[in-house]
C-alpha cells in the first residue's frame, strides 16, 4: 500500500513538473544554443495593453550596443565610458546595481566617426567569462571576482584585420576552446585553450578576409563538426578540430559593406544575409574531408536586417526594411510580412517572437506561418537620445524576464505567466 501511494505521489510530481514553466539562463550571444531561441516556457501569451510589468529601468550602465548575458542572479555586460575605458561589468538581476567592473581596453576606432562603442556580448562558461572588446582585446575573467586570468589582443598577437566599425564579435566557447575572428591572412579565425589562452590552431582563410560583425556558430554536417563564420568577403566553414579551411559562399556578401547577422543553421542548411545584398541558403555536401556549399536559394528581399533571424521549427523569422517576415527555411518561400515595429532584432521563446525595433518599440508576435498575429506591443519608457544610431541591441530572455538594452539604458520586464503550471 505504501509503495503504491509513493508511486502515485511520484507520478503526480512528475506530471506537475511536465506542465510547469521552465526557466533558463542566457549565458552568451543569442542564448544557450547561440541561435536566438530560448528554451523557456510558461511565458505570457498576451501582453496587457501597456505591456508586461516593468521590474526596473537602469540608466547608469555605461554606453554601448552590447547585449547582456544572464546567469543566475547576475547580468554580465560590456560597456564603455569615453574612448579609453571599455569594461565588463556584473550587475544584479534584482535591481541592476553594479557588483563589479573590469577594464578590458580602449574603444575600437571606427573608420569615420560613426557609432564607436562597446559591441560584443560576453560568453559565460562556468566560473569564467570571455569578452572581446571593440579594439580587439580578448580577456578571460573570473566571474566571481572579475580577476583577469589571461588576455590577448587579436590585432597585435594574430595580425588581425577588423572591419570599418571595429570588432563586434562575441567569442564562442566550445569544449576546451575559445574561438574568435581576428581577420586577416595569418589567423582569420583562431582557437585558443580556454584556460591558458595558448594557441590551439590558426585558420588562415584564402583571400585573408577582414573580420565582419557576425559571430561564429557550430555546425554538424556529414559527421563533421565545423565552425561557420560570416566574414567581410563571405560565409566560410572551418574544420573545428584542425582549423582547416573547408568552403566559402560569397553571394550574400556581395555589395555589402557590413556583414552583421549571425548565420542560422539546421543540419546541413545554413542561412546568411546582409542588408545591402539579401538572404541566401546553402546546403553542405561532405565527401570525405572535402565540403562543398551549394546555393539553394538567394533573394534580395529576405530577412537581412542588423537584428538577425531565428528559426522556429521549419520557419525563419526576421526583418528587412519592410518589417517582420516569416519564410519557409528550406525553400525561401515567404509566408507573410507585416510592418510591425519595422526593422529590428529578434529573439524567440515558447512559440513567440520578441522584436525590438530599431526605433525602440517592442512587439510580441506569435511564431506561426499562418499569418501575422501580434500578441502585444510595448513602448520603452524614457528612451535615450540615439543621435544618428538606432536601437540595435537584441532582446534577451532569462528566467522569466525580458531584458532590453539601448545605449546607456537597460530595462527588465516580467514576462512570466503566473498561471503557468497551475
Amino acid at each position: 500500500m505504501k509503495t503504491r501511494l509513493l508511486l502515485v505521489v511520484v507520478g503526480l510530481v512528475f506530471l506537475s513538473m511536465s506542465f510547469s514553466a521552465v526557466a533558463a539562463d542566457w549565458p552568451q550571444w543569442r542564448g544557450p544554443e547561440r541561435n536566438g531561441v530560448s528554451a523557456e516556457t510558461g511565458l505570457l501569451r498576451q501582453w496587457p495593453g501597456e505591456g508586461p510589468p516593468l521590474v526596473w529601468h537602469a540608466k547608469d550602465i555605461g554606453t554601448g550596443y552590447s547585449t547582456p548575458s544572464i546567469v543566475g542572479d547576475r547580468i554580465y555586460l560590456i560597456s564603455n565610458e569615453g574612448m579609453e575605458d571599455e569594461y565588463v561589468q556584473a550587475l544584479s538581476t534584482k535591481d541592476a546595481k553594479q557588483i563589479r567592473r573590469t577594464r578590458i581596453g580602449n574603444v575600437g576606432k571606427n573608420k569615420g566617426p560613426q557609432y564607436p562603442g562597446a559591441r560584443s556580448t560576453p560568453t559565460v562558461d562556468g566560473t569564467l567569462l570571455y569578452a572581446l572588446g571593440s579594439d580587439g582585446d580578448l580577456a578571460c575573467l573570473e566571474t566571481d571576482s572579475g580577476k583577469v586570468r589571461w588576455t590577448k589582443n587579436v590585432v597585435t598577437d594574430f595580425g588581425g584585420a577588423p572591419g570599418n566599425w571595429a570588432y563586434s564579435e562575441s567569442p564562442l566557447v566550445d569544449d576546451n576552446l575559445v574561438v574568435c575572428t581576428p581577420g586577416g591572412s595569418d589567423a582569420t579565425l583562431v582557437a585558443l585553450d580556454k584556460k591558458s589562452g595558448d594557441v590551439a590552431w590558426k585558420a588562415p582563410v584564402p583571400e585573408g578576409d577582414a573580420a565582419a560583425y557576425a559571430s561564429i556558430i557550430v555546425v554538424h554536417s556529414g559527421g563533421m563538426k565545423q565552425y561557420v563564420q560570416f566574414l567581410a568577403g563571405g560565409l566560410v566553414g572551418i574544420d573545428a578540430k584542425t582549423g582547416k579551411f573547408l568552403w566559402r559562399y560569397d553571394r550574400t556578401a556581395q555589395g555589402s559593406p557590413a556583414n552583421i547577422p549571425t548565420p542560422v543553421a539546421r543540419d546541413e542548411l545554413i542561412y546568411s544575409a546582409a542588408g545591402r545584398s539579401g538572404g541566401g541558403l546553402v546546403k553542405l555536401g561532405v565527401d570525405g574531408d572535402k565540403v562543398a556549399a551549394e546555393q539553394v536559394y538567394f533573394e534580395p528581399k529576405m530577412p537581412s536586417s542588423i537584428g538577425g533571424s531565428v528559426r522556429v521549427d521549419d520557419y525563419l523569422y526576421g526583418t528587412n526594411s519592410g518589417g517582420l517576415m516569416c519564410v519557409e527555411f528550406a525553400t525561401g518561400q515567404v509566408k507573410w510580412q507585416n510592418r510591425s515595429v519595422g526593422a529590428g532584432s529578434v529573439t524567440a521563446a515558447d512559440g513567440l517572437i520578441y522584436l525590438h525595433g530599431e526605433k525602440g518599440d517592442v512587439a510580441l508576435v506569435e511564431a506561426t506561418p499562418d499569418e501575422y498575429r501580434e500578441r502585444g506591443k510595448l513602448v520603452l519608457p524614457d528612451q535615450p537620445d540615439r543621435g544618428r544610431s538606432q536601437a540595435w541591441a537584441y532582446p534577451v530572455i532569462a528566467n522569466g524576464k525580458l531584458f532590453i538594452r539601448d545605449l546607456g539604458s537597460l530595462w527588465c520586464y516580467d514576462i512570466s505567466d503566473a498561471k503557468a503550471g497551475k
